[in-house]
């Protein structure tokens, strides 16, 4: 006789957070986990390439600003080409919205960009429209 085990749940992949400040990183990871989702973080833009390259997420938040060489820019203009699946996936966050660089970076993404400091609703509103609600 045949086992009707029930089918497993689809697990959710994790959001990769790339923030270099550690309290926004606690901050923003706290929210997404309160929200259902599973967060991987990493301190830099190089290194949150590296884990893109290697693994498969859910979608990124990403600083705009983070040490290492490589920048929220930096790590959308990888994604679109390595990660195109991930392109639509990016959402930033900055305390810098007011700067040139940053300006260009968001018109020429169209990327959705929630600027520090934030209420948790806004962030995970913005999180939802752009990577789905949590399974």
């Amino acid at each position: 006789m045949m086992s009707t085990a029930p089918a497993p749940r689809p697990v959710s992949l994790p959001v990769l957070l790339i923030e270099d400040e550690p309290a926004v990183m606690a901050y923003v990871r706290a929210a997404l986990e309160r929200n259902g989702y599973s967060v991987v973080c990493t301190e830099s833009g190089v290194e949150g390439l590296r884990m893109l390259g290697s693994g498969e997420f859910l979608g990124v938040v990403s600083d705009m600003r983070t040490p290492g060489g490589v920048d929220g820019a930096d790590v959308h203009a990888w994604v679109s080409r390595n990660r195109p699946d991930l392109a639509d996936r990016i959402v930033f966050i900055t305390g810098d919205i007011a700067n040139e660089e940053t300006v260009a970076t968001l018109s020429k993404t169209g990327a959705p960009c929630v600027e520090k400091p934030f209420r948790v609703q806004q962030f995970i509103s913005v999180i939802e429209r752009t990577l789905g609600k949590a399974l």
